[in-house]
């Protein structure tokens, strides 16, 4: 079995539903996805119901916005009991935030000369988890930017003129929030932001994983996370990222899998995290 453990949905960033993935995955032959949007757990229901619908399993995950020294560290957690209190009641917080740096954001275009309004973006994110991908989709629709890259290199990337920071777990407080949820939590594509030096320090916390296999990663940075895990006795992920055909960056679901048995050890993982 083949099992993507890394897909986004337009629950949070991604630009096709969680029911176009899993049509497309089960197309594909995957036998596993993983529905791992930002900040949110929105996209996994309509997923799963869809995955059973087409016989094809679909794991329940998050990916967490963390960031230490200022690098963005991103922490996926996978199997979270979508009803834990706690994280819910965190989300719920991550939202306010982020409607909030919405508003910020928006505000600051509008003083650089852009039209756009805050009703807009939050249509265009069409009741997901709302970011700075769906601004660039309305500064593209201005007609003044040519695509969500260019609004992201000239105006909404980090320092740009119309960037506001967002609210960031430190990455051990993610660790933590996902390990009280009964998940495993995985840190995500460390090739992208090198923590290394974070990792040891991150097990005793209850970190059990790196994402080895990832659409950033060179076959090198992969031996290297891989050899890693095994010296440190961590599991091995990997997914494609996928954000939708759309995106340019990553747009290739199942280019990035992992064999079942990955999938039965997060089961096995998240089985003693909550015995």
């Amino acid at each position: 079995m083949r099992a993507d453990l890394h897909v986004h949905t337009t629950a949070s960033d991604g630009t096709e539903s969680p029911e176009q993935v899993v049509a497309l995955a089960s197309a594909m032959g995957l036998g596993c996805l993983a529905i791992a949007d930002h900040d949110t757990l929105e996209g996994i229901g309509p997923a799963v119901q869809e995955g059973r619908r087409r016989k094809l399993e679909v794991l329940p995950a998050i990916e967490l916005g963390t960031e230490h020294r200022g690098q963005e560290i991103h922490m996926l957690g996978y199997l979270v009991d979508l009803s834990s209190r706690q994280l819910l009641s965190e989300l719920a917080y991550f939202r306010r935030t982020r409607l909030e740096r919405v508003t910020g954001m928006v505000n600051r275009l509008n003083g650089l000369g852009f039209p756009i309004v805050r009703e807009r973006v939050l249509e265009i994110a069409g009741g997901g988890s709302v970011g700075r991908p769906h601004i660039a989709r309305a500064l593209v629709e201005t007609g003044r930017v040519g695509s969500v890259e260019e609004a992201f290199e000239l105006y909404i990337g980090d320092g740009r003129p119309g960037f506001v920071p967002r609210y960031k777990y430190s990455p051990a407080k993610a660790v933590r929030l996902i390990r009280s949820a009964g998940g495993v939590p995985v840190l995500a594509h460390p090739g992208l932001a090198p923590a290394d030096e974070l990792i040891p320090a991150l097990i005793p916390e209850g970190l059990q994983g790196i994402e080895v296999y990832h659409p950033s990663h060179t076959p090198q940075v992969s031996d290297y996370y891989l050899s890693l895990c095994r010296r440190l006795r961590l599991l091995a992920t990997g997914g494609s990222d996928y954000h939708g055909a759309a995106n340019k960056k990553h747009n290739c679901l199942g280019a990035y899998t992992v064999s079942g048995r990955v999938v039965d050890e997060i089961k096995h993982l998240a089985g003693k995290n909550r015995g």
